[in-house]
C-alpha cells in the first residue's frame, strides 16, 4: 500500500465533471509519518450534492489502495479559490495530481518551488565544510540536491522542490539556523 498515490496514477472511475482529484497534506511531504490522506477533488461547477456522491465514489476507490484513512474535499471551481477555503494554499502549492502525476500548478500554468537562503558566515570551517558535502555529497555519494532535485542558484540560496521542505529544513537545522524560507510561484 502507498502513501504517495499521485506516484502510481491509479485507474479511477470518475465523471467528467472532475477537473482534477489533489493528493495533498501531510502524505505528500517527505519526513512526516501521516494519519492519513487527503484528497482534493475539484469540479466544474455542478451540483454540490453530485460533487458528494461523486466524492464518495472516488474516495472508495482510493481508499483500496491506502491502509491509512482517505479524507476527502470535495470543491467546484470557484469555491476552490474562495478566500475562506482555507486547504487552498497547500492544494495549490504542495498538491500533486492523481489524473497526471505531476504537481497541481502546473495544470493552472505555473510551478511551486522553494528558496532557502542561508549563510555560513558565522560558521568555522569545518562546518562549512559539513554543509557544502550535505549539500553536493561526497566521495562519489550525492548530496541532498542531486538526490531530491534541488539546485544551488547562487552561493547562499538553493531552490527545492516542495515536497523535500523538511528534508531539506532538518538538513540544514543540524548544521546553521541561520536561513530562511521563500514559498514562490512561477
Amino acid at each position: 500500500m502507498t502513501l504517495k498515490l499521485w506516484q502510481i496514477k491509479p485507474k479511477l472511475n470518475y465523471s467528467n465533471d472532475v477537473i482534477d482529484i489533489v493528493q495533498f497534506g501531510s502524505s505528500i511531504t517527505d519526513e512526516k509519518t501521516p494519519n492519513d490522506i487527503d484528497i482534493a477533488v475539484i469540479f466544474k461547477k455542478i451540483l454540490l450534492k453530485d460533487q458528494l456522491e461523486q466524492s464518495q465514489k472516488i474516495k472508495s476507490q482510493l481508499q483500496k489502495l491506502s491502509e491509512l484513512p482517505v479524507h476527502i474535499k470535495s470543491f467546484d471551481f470557484y469555491s476552490f479559490f474562495d478566500k475562506n477555503n482555507f486547504a487552498k494554499e497547500k492544494i495549490l502549492f504542495y498538491g500533486k495530481s492523481l489524473i497526471y502525476s505531476d504537481n497541481f500548478s502546473r495544470r493552472l500554468g505555473f510551478d511551486s518551488k522553494i528558496y532557502i537562503f542561508y549563510s555560513l558566515k558565522n560558521l568555522k570551517k569545518k562546518e562549512k565544510v559539513k554543509f557544502n558535502y550535505s549539500l553536493n555529497g561526497k566521495k562519489g555519494e550525492y548530496g541532498l540536491l542531486r538526490k531530491y532535485g534541488g539546485r544551488l542558484l547562487k552561493p547562499g540560496l538553493i531552490e527545492i522542490p516542495p515536497e523535500y521542505e523538511n528534508l531539506f529544513t532538518n538538513s540544514i537545522k543540524k548544521i546553521t539556523s541561520d536561513f530562511e524560507l521563500q514559498r514562490i510561484f512561477f
